[in-house]
């Protein structure tokens, strides 16, 4: 009986030991990914166990971009970051964190899915909302994420003002608009799962301005019917940006199995996984695939009209900017 029990004991103690001997990968990602993010690892785990013959456990930590870039910069171990703008990752990249050229080390400008800004209603759409012109209508109350705080709400920002300069307005204009519509936010949320929660759980607001992706994880967490999801006539190409966190792989030695994490989200798996969830797949017979999914919208990019993301953040976003100088609490 001794016997049985010093080699129960003995496997037991090699079992623990080969799942302790399994490298940890800690990806730290935007609040709104985390459903993707929860398939697509469980994906990535069996991939490289097949190709590689190695074990690995992938963890997650989630939240608001910016907030998570902060975390990161501050001293959390992410080997990997995935962001919903690029700004979240030129911040850690000034701060050497991670390369200053993170975006040429992957496809697409280091950019494996995009996605856009839409808006959801009520169910029915009560307030007959179907573009940007009705969030600035007296009585519509409209939820977004603060910009400080989130890559959700800069996106929302500037879809917004991209929407009056590609009719035709100017900066003026489209500051005068953009105004007018904060003037009917009644709170601003923390990042994209924040603004869902005040949409739905606390009942607060009339539309939600959020990434398209979001409609998936509503009607998977809420049930299917709770919202409508509404396509404005024009709206901003949303890039999902990832990098390596250098400082982090470099003290783990992680930076074989943090490269081959990212680089498998190009793979056609991890594309139709994030087709699944409404995130925009970069391959196109994918995305044509997923027609149904993907309205087709005016889409325009931050480049086209704000020269880059850190002139739009510098203007924009940065204290004293264009937004503190709109948005007033009310």
């Amino acid at each position: 009986m001794k016997k049985i029990t010093y080699l129960a004991l003995v496997a037991a103690l090699a079992l623990s030991g080969a799942v302790a001997g399994a490298q940890t990968l800690l990806n730290a990602s935007y609040d709104v990914a985390r459903e993707f993010y929860k398939d697509y690892n469980a994906a990535f785990v069996t991939h490289y166990k097949k190709t590689t013959g190695k074990d690995v456990k992938i963890d997650q930590a989630h939240g608001g971009s910016s907030a998570q870039a902060r975390a990161v910069n501050d001293g959390l171990e992410a080997d990997v970051v995935s962001m919903n703008t690029t700004t979240d990752v030129d911040f850690l990249a000034s701060t050497g964190v991670l390369a200053k050229d993170w975006n040429k080390r992957f496809p697409f400008n280091a950019s494996p899915t995009s996605s856009t800004m839409l808006f959801l209603t009520r169910n029915g759409n009560p307030k007959g909302i179907r573009d940007w012109d009705d969030l600035i209508k007296p009585g519509v109350k409209v939820i977004v994420v603060n910009p400080k705080t989130g890559g959700n709400g800069r996106m929302a920002y500037l879809a917004a003002w991209g929407y009056v300069k590609k009719k035709g307005g100017s900066d003026a204009d489209a500051a005068e608009f953009v105004s007018k519509l904060y003037k009917n936010v009644p709170v601003l949320a923390k990042g994209g799962r924040d603004a869902t929660t005040i949409f739905l759980q606390r009942n607060i607001g009339d539309v939600l301005v959020t990434f398209e992706s979001e409609v998936v994880s509503v009607d998977n967490e809420f049930g299917v019917g709770k919202v409508d999801a509404v396509h404005p006539s024009i709206s901003i190409v949303a890039e999902n940006p990832v990098a390596v966190v250098e400082r982090t792989v470099a003290k783990k030695g992680t930076a074989v199995l943090a490269k081959a994490y990212l680089d498998y989200l190009y793979s056609d798996e991890a594309q139709e996984i994030a087709a699944k969830h409404a995130l925009r797949p970069r391959n196109a017979a994918i995305l044509k695939k997923y027609a149904t999914t993907f309205k087709p919208i005016q889409l325009f990019t931050v480049n086209e009209i704000f020269g880059s993301f850190a002139e739009a953040q510098k203007i924009h976003f940065n204290d004293g900017g264009q937004f503190d100088k709109l948005y007033t609490v009310q």
